[in-house]
């Protein structure tokens, strides 16, 4: 564990590769969407769109699993700014979890304030149909429980806290949005909402497995997301997510159903259209973040101090700095703008 530490990325690594992409690109994303197994798609509907590979980008790792193209996209969707994952990466690729994270890191370097995540798992809810969406509400972070946290470390107090609340992980508001923006599309099956459980994979679960997971109140099942989510929230992301349902999970030993990758991808073919139809059509909706909308974020805005700001984002403040003079104008204002 301690040798594992010596290598994880400094500040200075998520600086540089924030940097190179500013430097490469004149859009400024609001949001970040991290695209799960098949549903990369969702970046074909970017318009103004520039594509980096991952091999290009400086510390960016490479995506290794098939559904995953291992592509940035910079551009809009439906008129907002924003940055698309079109692959992510995974614990059972063999990759430390600070890894598999270090792009949600360079997100918020990148001014981005709201991480949209979408996955495809398995249902264990028995009430989920093949090709149902979920919204996540909550999560089970299995690997966690051994030991496997993104957070593991020494902290970084210019993106977080070290001990960050996970209870409002998945931003209310944001969903209520989705409930909406779904009853308007006027869809036949009901937008679903529920826990998603992360195990490490890369096998899929035993029976007794599945059986358990149910019991702990999970209605998903997959190999991925909770990562991103826990960096997100501990650099102040707000987050929302979906899981598409591409199979049912084997919950007892008569049936002879398998789950395989393959079938995973065509089912999410099928039905990822309207998965991106529904993302697509939420970027339209999300609001600005509170720290956008704040009326004293002017007193502290770095650009009013830094004249590189604007071109390079190169901040004169640490973030930590910026923080803490937010929170006293906060504190002293006549009345608090959250």
């Amino acid at each position: 564990m301690d040798k594992d530490l010596n290598f994880r990325f400094t500040y200075e690594d998520y600086q540089k590769t924030a940097e190179w992409l500013l430097s490469h690109t004149k859009h400024r994303p609001q949001v970040a969407v991290i695209c799960g197994s098949g549903l990369g798609g969702l970046a074909e509907k970017v318009t103004q769109a520039q594509v980096f590979d991952y091999s290009e980008i400086p510390n960016f790792p490479r995506s290794t699993v098939p559904g995953h193209a291992g592509r940035l996209v910079f551009g809009f969707l439906n008129g907002r700014a924003c940055v698309v994952m079109q692959g992510r990466f995974h614990l059972y690729e063999g990759y430390p979890l600070w890894k598999v994270t270090f792009p949600v890191r360079v997100f918020r370097l990148l001014e981005v304030d709201t991480l949209v995540v979408t996955n495809a798992a398995g249902g264990l809810n028995p009430k989920f149909e093949v090709g149902d969406i979920m919204l996540i509400r909550d999560h089970i972070n299995m690997p966690g429980f051994s030991g496997q946290n993104p957070l593991i470390g020494p902290n970084e107090d210019r993106f977080g806290v070290r001990f960050p609340p996970m209870s409002d992980a998945y931003d209310r508001d944001l969903r209520k949005i989705a409930h909406k923006t779904w009853k308007q599309m006027g869809e036949k099956r009901e937008l679903q909402e529920g826990t998603y459980v992360m195990l490490a994979g890369p096998n899929f679960e035993t029976v007794a497995e599945s059986c358990l997971l149910h019991k702990l109140g999970a209605d998903a099942v997959g190999m991925s997301t909770v990562p991103e989510v826990i960096v997100a929230r501990h650099c102040g992301l707000r987050v929302f997510g979906f899981s598409l349902i591409t199979n049912k999970v084997v919950m007892n030993y008569e049936s002879l159903e398998k789950a395989n990758h393959e079938e995973v991808l065509a089912a999410g073919k099928q039905a990822a259209q309207k998965l991106e139809q529904f993302v697509s059509i939420l970027m339209s909706c999300i609001p600005p973040s509170h720290t956008a909308s704040c009326p004293a974020a002017a007193l502290w805005n770095p650009t009013s101090c830094c004249p590189l700001w604007p071109s390079s984002r190169v901040t004169c403040l640490s973030l930590k700095v910026i923080a803490e003079r937010r929170e006293r104008i906060i504190s002293t204002s006549p009345t608090r703008p959250f």
